[in-house]
């Protein structure tokens, strides 16, 4: 995996809305932490279009992202939010300028698409990490944030979590890659699908049905992408629905099921996700996860 530079202070970081819409306010709190860290921060008039839920049409969204690729000053583009509406841009981008001008591209959820696409096309890290509009000015002290920024310069992440009962024991090593389950499964097949292989697989979701959770882990286990994997990171399932006749599992207890024929190392509960705790994590760089009785490291 090729790693775009690190970043220092000057450095540009571009703004970029590839989903749904933004507004000017709620992206305040990032414009001014990134400016009081040292970082040139821009973004395009066009950042705050709307059309129906997206922030403009797709022509426009794929044109304002791709001025960003093309701009061999800025070194990072931070999606400001997710929703929907990332895919609809991956057939009208070109993403070669990455190989002339890499950089990281910064988000997760609908975002996942973008971490995706780059990791199977052009074998580059991204990072998955909170975006702007989680940023709100009260929480600019939170860990979510300046995991962000640490991840951005470079520094070393280590994160150590408490133990959880669905946990499986071990010691893997491996590039890490994944991001939102419901993405991963709409992207099996295509030319956007991860290579899984000898990799940490980091899964999370948000507003799914539970059988849904259920039919997305069969999915990626019927299409090869669980056997040979070196470990697994479960982060949150938020929000999860269930039927009038509830299905009777919780989302990490289906996972650990559809697991439970492979001896791969389990974490469940990461701050990853959609969760307030939503720490930066470099896809497309090597992770090593130690599962213990009492705690999990995650390195």
């Amino acid at each position: 995996m090729l790693i775009p530079p690190y970043l220092k202070a000057g450095d540009t970081v571009a703004l970029a809305a590839p989903a749904r819409f933004v507004t000017p306010d709620e992206i305040a709190p990032t414009v001014q932490l990134f400016k009081n860290e040292g970082f040139n921060l821009i973004y395009t008039p066009e950042l705050f279009a709307r059309e129906r839920q997206f922030a403009g049409s797709d022509a426009l969204r794929a044109a304002d992202f791709q001025t960003h690729l093309n701009n061999p000053d800025v070194k990072a583009i931070l999606c400001v939010r997710g929703g929907y509406g990332t895919i609809r841009l991956l057939d009208r981008l070109d993403f070669t300028p990455l190989q002339q001008f890499p950089k990281w591209i910064c988000g997760y959820s609908d975002i996942t698409v973008l971490h995706a696409h780059i990791h199977a096309q052009y074998h580059m890290a991204t990072l998955h990490c909170t975006m702007p509009l989680n940023i709100t000015a009260g929480k600019l002290q939170s860990e979510a944030p300046h995991t962000l920024l640490r991840a951005l310069r470079g520094e070393k992440l280590e994160y150590v979590i408490e133990n959880h009962n669905l946990n499986r024991k071990g010691e893997a090593e491996g590039l890490l890659v994944g991001g939102n389950l419901s993405i991963l499964y709409s992207l099996l097949e295509s030319s956007a699908s991860l290579d899984t292989v000898n990799k940490i697989l980091l899964i999370e979701d948000v507003g799914e049905y539970l059988y849904h959770i259920d039919r997305m882990l069969i999915s990626l286990k019927r299409t090869g992408k669980l056997q040979n994997i070196k470990g697994l990171i479960a982060g949150g399932f938020s929000d999860m629905n269930d039927n009038a006749v509830p299905y009777g599992q919780t989302a990490e207890e289906i996972i650990a099921e559809q697991c439970a024929d492979y001896d791969f190392p389990m974490v469940f509960g990461a701050p990853v996700g959609h969760v307030d705790d939503n720490r930066a994590f470099r896809l497309g760089t090597v992770y090593k996860i130690r599962v213990s009785d009492n705690q999990v490291i995650i390195t």
